[in-house]
């Protein structure tokens, strides 16, 4: 694979940090890396630095001639006075942009909602952020940087974007970096994993769940001091093994070393345990939706829905970005009075919701994290555990030092967990997370999701984040065209729903780019394609069997060996490059047999 660019014995420091001490990474054809690791560690920072818009303390940075590279930050660099068409394709005539498919896909895939003239000052926030997706995405750049790529996107669009990234960089055919605390983004898009912590990037084959792995692998041959991350890490774990993401036909990572790694770990959740707990609490009844409507106007937003939430009931609630989401949550705490039908709640019932605003902490911004614990009560349980409420903090990633801190000098993170921790020591027994994910790394993440685990009120989730939905909630809802209703087959089923939809306004787009984006494939074509998906389907399997024997003939083989060990690390090298060709393959073929 031929060398794009790389970073050598890079050093990042500022007055008050070292970032980096010598850090020499490269990227070649082909690459997609995920870049995972604690706020603060230097993840952007190291973006920056490789695309050449930070300049390091030292070291070099080094670029192949000729190698274009595109960056999205996750600041919005978009010109307010421009329109729409103007960001995303310049002034190039409508017959050549219209006539590139990667052009109308990208269009099809972000923006065919929006007005095409429309100016970029009069969109939201998201809005913005699809555009310059898009205007990045219908470049000819060898290299993309992509600085959160799924923030304001919705779960519609952050699967095509998955899907887009996968034919457009696959094997040998440039190379991607992505931050992201996208989980199960990373999974779907990158076949390497860089870590950063402690001023080092340290690399791990495949996406997330393999990272996962091979951490876990890592933390068990390390010191005692690893212990409380080790078991964090196989709960995770557990999770992806037993989770939708492990129930996939592609393969993730080593199942028989992860069976072997979690064969002693318990369930992430004890459903039972939890639902008498939260019976114990709550009473029978919590909140009863009846025919409820709302109109605004003559616009309706929710239209005869009818939702019987119960005691200890984790759902997930889907639908894209104006469905209806927080009018249904507002029915269910009583902010908001339905048009019509009747809204039901319990009298013991205590509402308490994780908003994306952290309003609450504004009054005790001035107050130190130790004084604001200090006025809650002094113990909780947790996972049958009881703990005060700083090693609840240190449980979320807060270290002794921190609790001396001033609330408004926390980090975004940070404040977060101090929202998340304030919410639970109030002891609710109704608790709506609002997009919960946001300013959270992936560690931090798995903390919270951790401390969910044990908490055994009525949970109602509402995130573009499909990994942390299905890894919190046992069932999930969605809001259609006003409608609520159960997704079984959760978040894949919706994105099939969603699919099926007829389309029921004109695109905004012009139609010649619409028509030819949508234009399906011929049935001559259908078929062949299905017959050779059938082919490559079975030869994965074949592949899939191969990797398998030879990962149990290396752990069989004399470790002191240090040849035979290498020649059967470059077969299963080999056989795992195979795997994400026919993969890629299959991906396209899939693609033209629907």
């Amino acid at each position: 694979m031929a060398h794009l660019l790389g970073g050598e014995s890079l050093r990042l420091s500022f007055p008050t940090k070292l970032v980096f001490e010598s850090v020499t990474v490269g990227i070649n054809e082909g690459d997609r890396i995920g870049i995972v690791g604690r706020n603060g560690d230097g993840k952007s920072s190291l973006l920056a630095m490789l695309a050449g818009r930070l300049e390091p303390t030292a070291g070099r940075v080094t670029t192949r001639g000729g190698t274009r590279i595109g960056v999205l930050d996750q600041r919005d660099t978009l010109d307010s006075a421009r329109t729409v068409a103007e960001s995303i394709v310049g002034s190039t005539p409508e017959h050549e942009w219209a006539g590139d498919p990667k052009i109308r896909d990208v269009i099809t895939g972000l923006v065919t909602d929006l007005p095409w003239d429309g100016l970029i000052g009069e969109l939201s926030g998201g809005q913005r952020r699809r555009v310059a997706l898009a205007a990045l995405l219908v470049g000819d750049d060898d290299v993309l940087f992509l600085d959160e790529p799924t923030n304001h996107l919705d779960v519609e669009a952050i699967t095509w974007l998955a899907a887009h990234l996968r034919r457009r960089w696959g094997v040998n055919a440039g190379g991607l970096l992505v931050v992201t605390h996208d989980r199960w983004f990373l999974d779907e898009v990158c076949t390497a994993t860089w870590e950063v912590h402690d001023g080092i990037v340290e690399p791990f084959e495949g996406g997330y769940a393999a990272y996962i792995l091979q951490r876990v692998e890592r933390d068990r041959m390390s010191a005692a001091s690893e212990s409380k991350r080790q078991n964090l890490m196989r709960k995770e774990l557990a999770w992806l093994r037993r989770g939708a993401p492990a129930r996939t036909a592609k393969p993730k990572f080593r199942i028989d070393a992860a069976n072997q790694l979690i064969a002693d770990e318990p369930p992430a959740r004890n459903s039972v345990e939890l639902a008498q707990m939260a019976t114990s609490r709550l009473g029978k009844d919590v909140v009863d939706l009846v025919d409820v409507s709302v109109s605004y106007g003559d616009k309706q937003v929710l239209k005869d829905v009818t939702w019987l939430i119960g005691p200890g009931e984790r759902t997930g609630i889907l639908g894209v970005n104006g469905a209806g989401k927080s009018t249904l949550l507002a029915l269910v705490t009583g902010d908001l009075q339905p048009t019509t039908g009747r809204v039901k709640r319990g009298k013991t019932v205590k509402f308490a919701t994780l908003t994306q605003q952290l309003a609450e902490l504004e009054d005790i911004a001035s107050d130190r994290v130790s004084e604001v614990i200090a006025q809650y009560r002094t113990s909780y349980v947790a996972g049958g555990k009881e703990m005060t409420p700083g090693q609840l903090l240190e449980r979320l990633g807060f270290t002794s030092a921190q609790l001396s801190t001033l609330v408004k000098d926390l980090s975004g993170g940070q404040r977060r967990r101090l929202q998340l921790l304030l919410i639970l020591l109030d002891e609710p027994n109704v608790l709506i997370l609002d997009e919960p994910s946001n300013d959270l790394d992936t560690d931090m993440l798995a903390a919270m999701e951790d401390l969910l685990d044990s908490w055994p009120g009525t949970l109602l989730v509402v995130s573009h984040d499909r990994y942390l939905l299905e890894r919190v909630t046992d069932q999930q809802y969605a809001l259609l065209d006003g409608e609520f209703r159960n997704v079984p087959g959760g978040v894949d089923q919706y994105l099939e729903i969603l699919k099926a939809r007829p389309v029921t306004g004109k695109s905004s787009v012009t139609t010649t780019g619409k028509s030819s984006a949508a234009a399906p494939s011929s049935s001559a074509e259908s078929r062949t394609a299905r017959k050779e998906l059938g082919a490559v389907e079975r030869k994965l399997t074949k592949t899939s069997d191969q990797i398998t024997a030879l990962h149990a003939t290396m752990a069989a083989h004399d470790l002191e060996d240090f040849t035979g060990l290498t020649a059967l690390n470059d077969q299963l090298k080999a056989l795992q490059a195979e795997v994400t060709t026919l993969e890629e393959r299959w991906m396209t073929l899939a693609h033209l047999a629907d």
